[in-house]
């Protein structure tokens, strides 16, 4: 009676809901996830976060340092002089004293206003390596979703490929078993069918470790598809604009902020030829009365060095020297991002050019399928014509994933060749 009670409160319980499969994230979500998780930008924002600390403790060098010294000691002899009860100790047998100071520089041939201008300088060029990260990050990931998009792509294609052949298999036994064909025939289209479900595999296999790189960029654990239709960029701008974009991209500032830095210290070098200048005050506590037991001072302190072996003259000719170092290195940098923006558009061209003319290999190979299956079901052509028909159809269908996908690369590529990849995809998600 009891397990008959409990039988139908079970059944009166509502059934759980099967759960919704995920959405497919889609390549504008894949970017934002990188920008907001990926551990590379991550390491990035935390060396800007560092080398910002380090712009804050060179700014402290322009501020006045207050010290506060103190010292105890124990004589071996007690020295004084004068008659109590005006006696005054000039060597206590205990002897203590301690003094508060502060310094403040004054001019130091403007070294110190030049090193805290490099640790701005510094700051920047920190800033755009994050953004030169990012930039990187977006185009690995542009790279692993492509290549996970048409894995999947290629898993439809060996798909497809695998019913074709499975296809010309159940054709090849009727005739077979209607004694019009000889069993070879089977054993071919058997052969083929294994080969075939042998690239379906693969496929499968180059799907999934496309999805773990995409993992990896995106710091995620779970299981997920991508979207593939996702996969579509805006229009490129024209060449000129691209160009322009360019000799703004993160290396470019870098090397920029890099000459910047240079020409600083030349002349942070040559400001050691100049005195150095700055004022003291403090406050003295002593045991010791003579003169007196506590006083107070200011100075204002003057050093310069006369002669030091050519020491600083050297560290200016050296310092000369990286700043051209630094010039020639721009100069270099910004005719490659040149040649990489005219190559980068080239390969787009390039790219498109080949998916038409696979597109157009695709109809032609599936107008010859289909045409010769008809004439090998009514005997009018070997299975070794349909056999030639489903390779070339199957090639075509590969090569236009082949195709599509080089011209997604092609154009992300180019975008990140002007150093636009973030802008853009910003762009994007704000239309």
């Amino acid at each position: 009676m009891r397990s008959v009670i409990l039988t139908g409160l079970v059944l009166l319980l509502p059934l759980p809901l099967p759960a919704e499969p995920a959405r497919p994230l889609t390549l504008s979500q894949a970017f934002e996830r990188a920008l907001s998780s990926n551990l590379a930008i991550e390491r990035a924002r935390r060396e800007l976060a560092a080398t910002d600390a380090q712009r804050k403790a060179v700014f402290a060098a322009l501020l006045p340092k207050v010290a506060a010294y103190a010292n105890a000691g124990l004589n071996s002899t007690e020295v004084t002089f004068g008659e109590p009860p005006d006696d005054r100790s000039i060597l206590p047998k205990q002897d203590w004293d301690y003094r508060v100071m502060a310094t403040q520089p004054l001019f130091a041939g403007l070294r110190e206003k030049r090193a805290y201008d490099q640790s701005k300088l510094a700051v920047a060029s920190a800033q755009q390596a994050e953004r030169g990260t990012a930039e990187d990050v977006l185009l690995s990931v542009a790279s692993a979703f492509s290549s996970a998009a048409a894995a999947g792509a290629l898993v439809e294609v060996e798909s497809k490929n695998v019913t074709l052949v499975a296809n010309r298999l159940k054709q090849a036994r009727d005739l077979f078993e209607a004694g019009e064909t000889t069993r070879v025939d089977v054993l071919r289209a058997e052969a083929d069918k294994k080969a075939a479900e042998e690239r379906l595999v693969t496929a499968r296999q180059v799907r999934e470790e496309a999805l773990g790189n995409l993992r990896v960029a995106l710091a995620l654990d779970s299981e997920f598809d991508v979207d593939g239709p996702s996969a579509v960029l805006p229009p490129l701008p024209s060449e000129d604009e691209l160009l322009a974009s360019a000799l703004t991209r993160p290396a470019v500032r870098q090397a920029e902020l890099a000459l910047a830095s240079a020409t600083l210290e030349v002349k942070k070098q040559q400001g050691a030829h100049l005195p150095v200048v700055f004022a003291e005050a403090g406050y003295i506590k002593q045991k010791r009365a003579f003169p007196i037991d506590e006083y107070g001072y200011g100075a204002l302190r003057l050093s310069l060095d006369i002669f030091r072996g050519g020491e600083i003259a050297a560290r200016v000719v050296a310092a000369k020297e990286k700043e051209a170092q630094a010039r020639l290195a721009l100069e270099d940098l910004k005719r490659k991002v040149k040649e990489e923006v005219h190559v980068a558009l080239l390969a787009v061209e390039a790219a498109t050019v080949r998916q038409k003319l696979a597109e157009e290999r695709l109809a032609a190979a599936q107008a010859d399928y289909d045409q010769t299956f008809d004439q090998y079901r009514n005997q009018l052509l070997t299975t070794l014509d349909l056999q030639s028909a489903e390779a070339s159809l199957a090639d075509a269908r590969r090569g236009i994933i082949a195709a599509r996908l080089a011209v997604f690369v092609s154009e992300i590529r180019a975008v990140y060749a002007a150093g636009n990849l973030v802008p853009t995809f910003r762009k994007e998600s704000a239309r």
